[in-house]
């Protein structure tokens, strides 16, 4: 009798399993943004920081971009970073599919209350990112990681550590880093920034980066790199790990 309600328990898990996995929604793209709100950045360079993702998502050439795809709509995340100690989801999966569901979204970031923590905990903020992937309620050939940020990681897991992981699990890492021409509390700039992305925190089949000199290029650059994400554009997407 034991073995029997056994069997049927097994039976019964796995008949959900497979209900769940049915009902996963398939999109072209699962895309985490991850969002530098360390106090390095103060109110206004915030300001420009959320306005330049608002802008670029609801722009006709992402619009067009995400209706160019398979099954033209997409599922993003939104997320916001600093030290160790704080990695948090702003805005949770949401399929976009229509100028419609962009501006949803958009208005969702625009209400939301924007934080300023302590320390630059990029490998940190990786690990978090790549978290959203499980149990997303979605399936796609590619995952993405946008990861933009303007300092290197002084707080947390070596950033290059947690990209050779989640690379290893078929996700894509692509950064934006923020290069700043002028003292920082009272450090020089950091002039090879973009290099530390390159060489530390970007990873996978065709990631890249895209630099923007100030927060005032924010939005063009964020425009641009989705685009470019959200087409594929020299792409080679990873199978899933089963």
């Amino acid at each position: 009798m034991k073995r029997r309600s056994a069997l049927l328990g097994s039976l019964a898990a796995a008949a959900t399993a497979a209900t769940a996995r049915a009902a996963d929604v398939t999109v072209d793209l699962q895309l985490v943004l991850a969002v530098d709100v360390s106090r390095s950045i103060d109110d206004v360079e915030a300001e420009l920081q959320r306005r330049g993702y608002i802008d670029a998502l609801t722009s006709d050439r992402v619009i067009d971009a995400i209706l160019g795809g398979e099954n033209r709509r997409i599922a993003l995340c939104y997320t916001e970073w600093a030290g160790t100690h704080y990695q948090t989801v702003v805005i949770d999966w949401a399929v976009i599919d229509s100028p419609a569901a962009a501006r949803r979204f958009a208005e969702k970031l625009t209400e939301a209350p924007r934080q300023s923590q302590s320390w630059t905990a990029v490998g940190a903020a990786l690990t978090h990112a790549g978290q959203r992937f499980d149990g997303s309620g979605f399936v796609s050939k590619r995952r993405v990681i946008d990861v933009s940020g303007d300092g290197r990681t002084n707080d947390g897991p070596p950033a290059e550590l947690v990209r050779d992981r989640l690379v290893g699990q078929g996700i894509v890492i692509n950064g934006l880093p923020v290069m700043m021409n002028r003292t920082n509390f009272g450090r020089p700039p950091d002039l090879t920034l973009d290099r530390y992305y390159e060489e530390n925190v970007t990873g996978g089949p065709g990631s890249f980066i895209i630099v923007a000199d100030t927060f005032e290029q924010f939005g063009r650059a964020v425009r641009s790199k989705l685009v470019r994400e959200i087409s594929g554009d020299g792409l080679t997407p990873l199978p899933s790990p089963a």
